[in-house]
């Protein structure tokens, strides 16, 4: 049997031979003496290890492309992912999701805290990550996952270790509701020592992530198809004109949120508790979370935004409208 440390050298070797020389997988085997099977095995192995690392970089684009006009409109840094049209909205998330996977990953470093808002687009990102040897990284649950039906942890406990195995992390869960029966209820527990520890590390991490939450997408968002609202609650977040989330906490057009009655009950971080991180990853794709995504992006929850296209220039066309009707 190849020991572990004999096999990693092994894959090392095979993945210089390939990616740095750019011998064929053919010249390989007959160097290295294996069969062409073990090649693309030592391949997928030196991925996975981070022993290789592809990073993906937009092309140079001009001063008045998309990205940078939707960056100067909210002050944030813009990722555009280009999607070949038509396309599916799960080919779409793929697209965008493996973007933000090499781009958070080259974010991460020695001792960085990453705090995780569990969803639909998170979910697709956690699989798609970049393994990195970085050491003494914590990855921290932002907002509670159990509802009424489910604690929820399965589903969050997948995501946070997707992350948590791709930078050989400490995870740290929240194990809390998404959202509280009762204000009181998350008042008194916010004073429990163990809540509030975890509480405390997330809202003080390097790097948050997450994504956003739309009532219109066809990618059904988890915290609307998961159980987590009520059909009256859900009627009575439409009547109060809300379009969306970030991090469980609900969302007008305007960017307004602090008087709505269930953010009282919510466990994520408000957009207000998010702008203390210096780092705030939103990730979003698909045409139809544009009014969503408007809407976090004017409460300033976000620093650096990776978005597919057609996202992009639906965001773009309803601010641009929006602060048209403001000028006249």
């Amino acid at each position: 049997m190849v020991k572990r440390s004999d096999r990693r050298s092994l894959a090392y070797e095979a993945a210089l031979l390939y990616f740095v020389e750019q011998q064929t997988m053919e010249a390989i085997s007959r160097k290295l003496g294996v069969s062409r099977s073990t090649v693309s095995r030592l391949l997928a192995a030196a991925r996975e290890e981070g022993l290789v690392r592809i990073t993906l970089h937009a092309p140079e684009e001009p001063h008045e492309s998309l990205a940078s006009r939707l960056g100067a409109l909210f002050g944030v840094k813009v990722t555009v992912v280009p999607v070949p049209d038509p396309s599916s909205e799960l080919r779409r998330l793929d697209r965008v999701a493996t973007v933000a996977g090499s781009t958070i990953s080259d974010a991460v470093t020695d001792s960085t805290m990453v705090g995780i808002a569990w969803g639909t687009t998170i979910s697709a990102v956690s699989q798609r990550m970049v393994p990195k040897q970085v050491d003494e990284v914590t990855i921290v649950q932002l907002n509670g996952a159990a509802n009424p039906t489910t604690t929820g942890l399965p589903y969050a406990g997948e995501i946070l270790g997707n992350f948590g195995r791709m930078f050989n992390a400490k995870v740290l869960p929240f194990p809390v509701p998404a959202f509280f029966d009762y204000a009181e209820t998350r008042t008194a527990m916010w004073r429990e020592r163990s809540i509030r520890a975890v509480r405390d590390i997330g809202r003080n991490v390097d790097i948050a992530v997450f994504g956003v939450g739309s009532f219109t997408s066809p990618v059904a968002s988890h915290v609307y198809a998961g159980g987590y609202l009520s059909k009256e609650e859900v009627a009575q977040l439409r009547a109060d004109s809300v379009v969306g989330d970030v991090c469980t906490v609900l969302i007008r057009a305007d960017g307004s949120y602090e008087d709505i009655e269930i953010n009282m009950r919510t466990t994520g971080p408000s957009p207000a508790e998010l702008a203390k991180i210096s780092k705030r990853v939103c990730v979003v794709a698909g045409p139809a979370k544009a009014p969503a995504l408007a809407a976090v992006l004017r409460s300033g929850a976000v620093t650096d935004l990776v978005l597919d296209d057609e996202c992009a220039q639906a965001v773009l066309d309803l601010e641009l409208r929006r602060r048209g009707r403001r000028m006249r």
